[in-house]
C-alpha cells in the first residue's frame, strides 16, 4: 500500500488519499459553475472528502480538478507528512513547534535543479499556448470570468538576492486564453518583488504552477516569514529538497513534478480588468479593477494534467480548515517565541476565514497578561493581515470552540472595559467594509474574555464535569458518547 514516503507529486497524494478511502470522483459536471457549485456542498459536510472532478463537459477524458484537498484533519496531516490516522485535536498537538522548526531548518534544503522532469512532457510556447484548453472552472456565479488561479503557486524572485517566494494569488483568465491577471495584494512578499523588478529592469518574471503536491499550497497559502524560500520551507516539511526545472523564458523554478505550469513576464502598463471574485471573507468584495497580466509565454504540462483547485467562499470553504489549523499552529510559535509566559492554546476560527477571528488561551500569571498577549497576538506578523477580533481566555476555555469563547465573552467580558481597538491596522482590498478607492485600513478588537485578576480565587467555579469524570464515562460508553471532533 502506498505511503507517506511515496508522495512526491499530485498523482502520489492522491493515490495514497483514495486508498484511505478520502477521495470521491465526480463525473460529467460542467466547468461553468456546477464544478463550483458541487464543491460548495461537499465543504459544507463534516469532515468532507476530496472530490476529482472527471469527463469535465466540453474536455476530454483524464483533464481533471481536484478541490477539497486538505478539507480535513486526515488528508491536512497526510500532507503535512505528520500521519494518516490524525483527527483535530492530535493533528493540532503534532503540529506545535513544527512551523518554527521548518523555518529553522529550510536553509538546509535548497532547491535541485534538475534538466526535466514530468512537467515537461509538453510544451507550448507563445502563440500556441492556450489556458481553455484546460477545463479551467468558472468557480462562483457572480465571477468575472474563468479562474486558473486558485490551488496555485506563484513564483517570483528578489533581484538582489535571487531568494524566491511562492504565493497563492488568483488568477482569471484573459484574453481568449492566452493570458492571465495575478492580484497580488500589495503587502504581500511577491507584491514587493514585483515592484523591485519594474524599478530596476522595468518588467518582473513569473512562474506559476498550477497543479502539484498540496504541500505547495500550504506553504504558497501561509505567511512564511520573510527571507525563506517557501520551497525550502517545504523541503524542511518533507525532510528533503524539491526538485525545479527552470523556465526556458524566465529561468526561473517550476516544480519538476508540477502537473501543469505556465510563465511570462509582468510589465507595469500591461493589466486587463480583473473580477469580481467570490473572496474568502463570503463576499465579492474585490470589485472589478485593472490588474498586471502575464502574457503566457509557455505551457507545460503532464499528459492528462490534473489541476488543483481552492477557491474561496462564504466559510467554510476550500482552503479555510487548512488556513485554520496552520495559521494556529504559527501564531502559537510566534507568540511563545516573544517570550509571553502562559501560552496554553491558539485557534484561527474558519468563520472568520483563518484570519479575522483569533482566539488565544492562556494562564494568567499576572495583572495585564490577558490584555497584554492580546495586543501582541494582534499584531504578529504571522496574525497581522485581515485580522478584526482577538479574544483572549483562561487556560480552562477550548480556543477552538467557538461556543465556549463565545461563552466566556458572554460571561468574562465586561464590554465597557474589556475590549481594546487599534484602528488604521493592515487590512484588504477584499474587506467587503472597505470604502471602494480607499487604502485598505481596517480596525481590529482585543476582547478580554478572561476572569478578572482580580477576581480569580473568588470567581463563580464552572457547572460542568470535571476532565477524569468525563474520561471515565467516556471509557465505559465509547460507542454511545464517543467521536466528538
Amino acid at each position: 500500500m502506498a505511503s507517506l514516503d511515496d508522495i512526491n507529486d499530485l498523482r502520489g497524494w492522491l493515490e495514497l488519499a483514495e486508498k484511505l478511502g478520502e477521495v470521491r470522483t465526480i463525473t460529467g459536471a460542467h466547468w461553468d459553475k456546477e464544478i463550483g457549485a458541487a464543491s460548495e456542498v461537499n465543504y459544507k459536510r463534516p469532515s468532507p472528502p476530496a472530490l476529482l472532478f472527471d469527463d469535465i463537459v466540453g474536455y476530454s477524458t483524464g483533464q481533471r480538478v481536484l478541490t477539497a484537498s486538505m478539507a480535513n484533519a486526515r488528508r491536512l496531516g497526510m500532507t503535512l507528512r505528520l500521519g494518516t490516522d490524525l483527527d483535530d485535536r492530535s493533528l493540532v498537538e503534532a503540529l506545535r513547534t513544527r512551523p518554527g522548526e521548518w523555518v529553522a531548518h529550510a536553509a538546509d534544503y535548497p532547491v535541485r535543479v534538475v534538466e526535466s522532469g514530468p512537467v515537461r512532457e509538453n510544451v507550448f510556447a507563445a502563440g500556441k499556448a492556450n489556458l481553455l484548453d484546460f477545463p479551467v472552472p468558472k468557480w462562483h456565479e457572480g465571477d468575472g470570468g474563468r479562474y486558473i488561479g486558485t490551488g496555485c503557486a506563484v513564483f517570483t524572485t528578489d533581484p538582489e538576492t535571487g531568494k524566491l517566494n511562492a504565493g497563492a494569488y488568483r488568477m482569471q483568465v484573459q484574453n481568449d486564453g492566452r493570458a492571465a491577471s495575478i492580484n497580488i495584494e500589495a503587502g504581500k512578499h511577491g507584491a514587493a518583488h514585483v515592484r523591485e523588478w519594474f524599478a530596476r529592469e522595468g518588467r518582473a518574471p513569473v512562474t506559476v504552477s498550477l497543479g502539484h503536491d498540496p504541500l505547495l499550497l500550504v506553504v504558497a497559502g501561509t505567511e512564511v516569514p520573510g527571507g525563506v524560500s517557501e520551497l525550502e520551507y517545504a523541503g524542511a516539511v518533507l525532510g528533503r529538497r524539491i526538485e525545479v526545472i527552470e523556465g526556458d523564458v524566465t529561468g526561473l523554478p517550476i516544480p519538476a513534478t508540477s502537473e501543469f505550469a505556465v510563465e511570462g513576464w509582468l510589465y507595469p502598463d500591461r493589466k486587463e480588468q480583473e473580477g469580481p471574485f467570490g473572496e474568502w471573507t463570503g463576499y465579492y468584495s474585490g470589485g472589478t479593477e485593472a490588474v498586471l497580466t502575464m502574457d503566457i509565454e509557455r505551457v507545460y504540462h503532464r499528459d492528462d494534467p490534473i489541476q488543483l483547485g481552492a477557491p474561496p467562499g462564504k466559510p467554510p470553504h476550500d482552503y479555510s480548515y487548512m488556513r485554520s489549523v496552520m495559521k494556529s499552529a504559527m501564531i502559537q510559535d510566534a507568540l511563545v517565541r516573544t517570550g509571553l509566559p502562559g501560552v496554553e492554546g491558539v485557534w484561527a476560527h474558519e468563520a472568520g476565514g483563518g484570519r479575522q477571528l483569533l482566539a488565544v488561551a492562556i494562564h494568567q500569571q499576572y495583572a495585564g497578561h490577558a490584555r497584554q498577549a492580546g495586543i501582541l497576538t494582534s499584531q504578529l506578523p504571522a496574525a497581522a493581515y485581515m485580522n478584526k477580533f482577538v479574544v483572549v481566555v483562561d487556560a480552562d476555555v477550548d480556543p477552538r470552540s467557538l461556543n465556549d469563547v463565545v461563552w466566556a465573552m458572554c460571561t468574562r467580558t465586561d464590554p465597557a472595559a474589556d475590549i481594546e481597538t487599534m484602528r488604521q491596522t493592515w487590512g484588504s482590498r477584499v474587506d467587503p467594509l472597505r470604502e471602494q478607492g480607499l487604502p485598505p485600513f481596517n480596525t481590529r478588537a482585543v476582547i478580554d474574555a478572561c476572569r478578572p485578576y482580580t477576581r480569580l480565587a473568588a470567581f463563580p467555579k464552572v457547572a460542568e464535569a470535571s476532565r477524569e469524570l468525563i474520561d471515565q464515562v467516556l471509557r465505559r460508553w465509547p460507542e454511545q458518547l464517543g467521536g466528538s471532533r
